[in-house]
């Protein structure tokens, strides 16, 4: 007996049609937006919202993917110069719904991946300033430095905030789903909590990994397996 011949499922003809949209929307963005520096193979979801009058303060390299629902801005600065406020090098992808919100440095170093939903910014809501008026009036504070190391993973629903100073995540981090990361860890660390820890890191010393100040199973954070298996 011969053996029946397995049907895969074509492809919904509307998802071939999304990916012409976003296609055409990135040649169209790479190609009429004034970026400081913009790269090749830019891949822009057409509901995006990047505002085009702040690009001008804005690096991207090559082959950077920005998901649907993702909003990437640079604040209103008084200090109209030609420096990059925010840098995403190659290779970088934002997920789905991420905001990053730059005012004064958010650098993305190659290959970080942010999961969806991620929110990085380098600023607070003031709220000190005048307590009668509303928050929304107050403006926003001096805030401080993001940067985030190569090859780095943030997971779902986490948050990279800096109020002031410098918050540097070095090469190769995971960062848990859901995790608040308000300060700098060094290379090759797997951060989780609110505020976030180290659970472990890899030691380049010892050539092994080391458990950080918590003890908690991997599984608990929520880290998806593919990420475990890499993080071992």
């Amino acid at each position: 007996m011969c053996p029946r011949k397995v049907r895969h499922p074509m492809d919904d003809p509307l998802n071939l049609v999304r990916r012409a949209l976003v296609r055409l929307y990135s040649l169209w963005v790479s190609a009429t937006y004034p970026f400081a520096s913009l790269g090749s193979n830019l891949s822009i979801h057409f509901g995006a919202d990047v505002s085009k009058t702040r690009v001008h303060r804005m690096k991207w390299g090559n082959s950077v993917t920005i998901n649907k629902d993702a909003t990437v801005r640079v604040e209103l600065l008084l200090d109209e110069t030609d420096e990059p406020v925010l840098v995403i090098e190659d290779e970088c992808i934002i997920g789905p719904r991420c905001a990053i919100s730059a005012k004064n440095s958010i650098y993305l170093e190659r290959d970080v991946v942010l999961a969806p939903s991620v929110l990085i910014q380098d600023h607070s809501h003031a709220y000190k300033k005048d307590v009668r008026q509303t928050i929304r009036h107050q403006g926003i504070t001096e805030g401080g430095r993001i940067r985030i190391g190569q090859g780095s993973w943030i997971g779902q629903g986490s948050v990279i905030h800096c109020d002031q100073g410098e918050l540097t995540l070095g090469r190769n981090c995971v960062v848990a789903p859901n995790s608040l990361v308000n300060r700098s860890f060094p290379a090759y660390s797997l951060i989780a909590g609110n505020p976030a820890h180290v659970i472990k890191q890899f030691d380049a010393a010892k050539g092994a990994w080391v458990l950080g100040s918590s003890r908690r199973a991997e599984t608990e954070i929520g880290l998806p397996q593919a990420e475990l298996q890499a993080s071992r």
